[in-house]
């Protein structure tokens, strides 16, 4: 068995399709095909299930490919603790990172850049759903989720900061002389969705308030437009603070929201197997000193309004 034909076997999977794998592979088609024959052929089982098309893995295939992204990880965290050893860090680090605590987390990435230059650092904007699968297929080295404050079953989690839900709204609107907001006065504004402020579900968290928020009348996943929105129609938006790292943009205030206050722990996460690599461990350990709490307290501190904090996972 050959590291590249598991190469063949990944790239195959990922682009569903002979011609495209090899183009990927850098390999000609009937080479790669060749490649996977002899993988089966060695194994006893087949792999691929075959047409006029790839029409997918036979469930001995999804197995072997299950071990393949496995195998390949490994050899490619020794390379990597291998070369730390020689030349001190390099390689790459894959992040799957929800698109709500990006601008956060990016405080993170830029110092451990900074840090080791040698190290390329790959950042993705993902859903939690496609973040747990590039964690359970090896595609990513670690991921940036909500936890809850739980680290999971087999995962190592260093908690980043306490997310919250904060409003977006124009220094002249309808909240000017505002501290603080309750979800239920959302009723008598416009507000405009921010797609990426919902829950999986969709769904606001403030939806279970007395009075759950209007209708959207503009939805965006754009910051920008959603500024914009803000600044010159007379809405607000609803928000998670780790978009907003960072003094708001002029002209708009950021208000904290309660009744109840919803916070969210947010987490970097890894299996822990592959947390104890070198690389990944060192990621961890200056996650931990980052202090993001601290960034996101000194641009919206805490709501003066005591004992209504609602903490969700």
């Amino acid at each position: 068995m050959l590291f590249r034909q598991l190469e063949y076997l990944t790239a195959l999977a990922r682009e569903q399709h002979f011609a495209r794998a090899a183009v990927a592979c850098h390999v000609s088609q009937p080479a790669l095909s060749a490649g996977i024959r002899k993988l089966e052929a060695e194994l006893q089982v087949p792999i691929v299930r075959r047409g006029h098309r790839f029409e997918g893995f036979t469930p001995e295939g999804e197995r072997v490919l299950r071990w393949a992204h496995r195998l390949l990880a490994e050899r490619d965290a020794l390379t990597a603790d291998v070369g730390a050893l020689r030349d001190g860090h390099s390689g790459e680090l894959r992040i799957g990172v929800l698109p709500g605590a990006a601008a956060a987390v990016a405080h993170v990435t830029a110092g451990f850049a900074a840090r080791h230059p040698r190290v390329r650092i790959s950042v993705h904007g993902m859903s939690a759903a496609e973040i747990e699968r590039g964690l359970g297929e090896f595609g990513l080295d670690c991921g940036v989720l909500r936890t809850g404050g739980r680290a999971g079953r087999g995962r190592r989690t260093v908690p980043l900061f306490r997310d919250r839900y904060v409003l977006l709204a124009a220094e002249d609107g309808p909240f000017a002389a505002a501290a603080e907001v309750g979800w239920a006065d959302l009723a008598h504004v416009p507000l405009y969705r921010f797609t990426h402020a919902a829950d999986a579900d969709g769904k606001l968290p403030g939806a279970a308030a007395p009075a759950p928020p209007r209708a959207a009348p503009v939805e965006t996943d754009s910051l920008p437009v959603l500024c914009t929105h803000v600044r010159a129609g007379g809405g607000c938006a609803v928000l998670p603070h780790g978009w907003l790292c960072g003094a708001p943009p002029p002209g708009l205030r950021v208000l904290p929201l309660v009744d109840p206050e919803v916070r969210v722990e947010v987490g970097l996460v890894a299996p822990a197997r592959r947390a104890a690599a070198p690389l990944l461990a060192d990621l961890f350990a200056y996650a931990r000193r980052a202090r993001l709490q601290e960034r996101l307290d000194r641009v919206l501190p805490a709501p003066a309004t005591a004992g209504r904090e609602a903490a969700g996972g």
